[in-house]
């Protein structure tokens, strides 16, 4: 046989073998094995090369054996430093006296390398690491075991990628799975040691983490004091006597912005909690603008946190921040026996989910207006930002009213936002916010809610109607259509699917959501306000701005009503296209 018709027939078996598995570690193996095989060395080695770290983590493998030896290199160093810097394969057949050759690589490799054949691993046009042949049985490496190492590597680089992609996939998965498990957690109790404890103990499953706490501020005197914590070495006054811009959490406890800090050992600002952290990240717990707290987490390795951490820890957070308002709520309840006190203290939970300002989107004038009852009500909207361009729009009407109307508010809240983070789309949205509070809620209370995602580079507004009432979009030239398309109410019944569809919007265009507080007013003979009077409404003040709009309709609804009927909570967003 040729030697054509050889690495042709290696080259088929290495795609073969190579497509065979996205399983990593498993590829790895693979990658070493086919290249001891077409350069006839006794072992081969493969080095990955991050960005993010100072060293290169490197896999080998003897021919005479099936084990892989794992350690790690200095970025850089040795032939291997050189060939990633300068991109080109290396053969050097006297490797003692090659200048590139690091002789403390024997270290970890028990043996004395005499030839080596370097090939960079280049994947989508960025150096992803090394292969490498040592010791070829026959004379030194030659162009053939050049050309073919060369062809192998192109093939490792695309199935290295692939087994990456492959990776993060299933990472992300797990992270979505974790985060729906505290949801539900979340949604079954007050217990803040029980879930603070699994929020803990699910970021230690997805990021890198020796050492993790929960540390909240009490506004009246800013010490910063521990809530939950697990892996430190000793948990002494330092915690609890820290100040507000004290350390790492202090910092981030004033600033509230995450901070990332690849090496403790030379960030001043560090204090010594565990002797063996060698980074940590911190996060800032917070209700609305406003952090209650921080979430901390270290590791015992240098760059051990990147960008994807923060997101991943900061979801975590939002979870920890709705049960420890949650709780903190529930507490000052058993404490207060009035109800009076104990409507003040739902109805200031109530306020703090709701947006303090209106979004600001060119081309787009948006308002929303919440205006209470005497009584706590479960009303609720909000303003949500996903990406650049495009926000999320919510209203909501929770069954009851009360310190129980608030809780399914505030469920129904933090399961919303953590669904949004995980980027499902809006139909796929509603099913889980559907599931997680079906499993949280007494099967006579439900929420109606309307959902849709704007748009506004592109002009798209996408919804779902979970069973509420159906918002008006009124076009310029006065024609209507009632926003129906999505599903049922949330929560009552376990699986339930949703419709989306998207609209265009043209300038002039109004888009009215609101609750049924608007349109079940009523008059002194029993009449209510209805649709048909706010559509007319709407028409009348087309001219005017958002805000105006909602201040108009509230003032209409106000005439509207007899003197001593008792309204619901009265709750609108208007969007308006400019």
């Amino acid at each position: 046989m040729s030697t054509q018709s050889k690495i042709e027939k290696l080259l088929l078996h290495a795609a073969r073998m190579l497509n065979s598995t996205l399983e990593y570690e498993e590829l790895m193996k693979l990658v070493l094995e086919l290249t001891m095989t077409a350069a006839d060395a006794e072992a081969a080695m493969v080095y990955r090369i991050s960005r993010r770290d100072e060293y290169a983590r490197a896999r080998l493998m003897k021919a005479d054996g099936e084990d892989v030896k794992y350690f790690k290199l200095g970025k850089g160093e040795g032939l291997i430093g050189w060939v990633a810097e300068h991109r080109e394969p290396v053969i050097s057949n006297d490797l003692q006296a090659d200048n590139r050759y690091c002789p403390h690589i024997e270290e970890h490799i028990d043996f004395s390398p005499r030839s080596a054949l370097t090939i960079p691993l280049i994947g989508r046009g960025q150096m992803i690491g090394v292969v490498e042949a040592l010791n070829k049985h026959d004379g030194g490496f030659d162009d053939d075991d050049l050309d073919t190492l060369v062809g192998l590597a192109n093939q490792f680089a695309v199935a290295i990628d692939n087994a990456n992609l492959y990776r993060a996939a299933r990472r992300e998965a797990r992270e979505r799975e974790l985060l729906y498990n505290v949801s539900k957690t979340l949604s079954s109790t007050l217990d803040i040691d029980e879930v603070l404890k699994q929020i803990i103990h699910s970021i230690r499953q997805v990021v890198d983490c020796s050492a993790g706490g929960v540390f909240l501020i009490n506004e009246e005197n800013g010490d910063i004091s521990t809530v939950y914590a697990d892996g430190y070495d000793d948990l002494s006054d330092k915690f609890i006597q820290l100040k507000v811009g004290q350390g790492l959490i202090g910092w981030v406890a004033k600033s509230g912005e995450p901070v990332v800090v690849p090496d403790v050992t030379i960030d001043d600002r560090y204090i010594t909690s565990n002797s063996n952290t060698l980074s940590e990240m911190v996060v800032p717990i917070k209700i609305g603008p406003r952090v209650i707290g921080v979430l901390n987490v270290e590791s015992t390795h240098r760059n051990a946190y990147d960008s994807r951490s923060i997101d991943v820890v900061t979801a975590f957070a939002s979870h920890a921040a709705v049960t420890i308002e949650r709780a903190m709520m529930h507490e000052r309840i058993l404490k207060n026996k009035g109800l009076e006190e104990q409507l003040t203290i739902a109805r200031h939970i109530q306020v703090t989910f709701l947006p303090e300002n209106d979004p600001v989107h060119k081309g787009y004038d948006i308002s929303g207006v919440n205006i209470p009852s005497g009584e706590v009500g479960g009303d609720y909207y909000d303003f949500i930002s996903i990406v650049e361009n495009q926000t999320g729009i919510t209203i909501a009407d929770v069954s009851g009213k009360g310190i129980p109307a608030s809780l399914i508010m505030a469920s129904y809240r933090a399961s919303l936002i953590a669904e949004i983070r995980n980027n499902y789309g809006i139909r796929t949205i509603c099913k889980k916010v559907n599931a997680l509070l079906y499993e949280s809620l007494e099967r006579e209370n439900y929420v109606t809610a309307f959902y849709g995602v704007l748009d506004s580079k592109n002009d798209i507004f996408t919804f779902s109607n979970c069973g509420h009432d159906q918002p008006i979009l009124l076009r310029k030239d006065d024609t209507m259509e009632l926003l129906q398309e999505g599903g049922m109410a949330l929560g009552v019944i376990p699986e339930a699917d949703y419709e989306e569809r998207p609209i265009s919007l043209r300038s002039g265009d109004i888009l009215l959501m609101y609750t049924d507080g608007v349109t079940e007013a009523e008059a002194a003979g029993g009449e209510q306000y209805g649709t048909d009077r706010l559509i007319e409404i709407l028409k009348n003040c087309r001219g005017q701005s958002a805000r105006e709009i909602h201040q108009s309709i509230y003032k209409d609804v106000k005439e509207f009503a007899s003197v001593d009927f008792t309204f619901d909570d009265l709750t609108m967003v208007v969007a308006k296209k400019l």
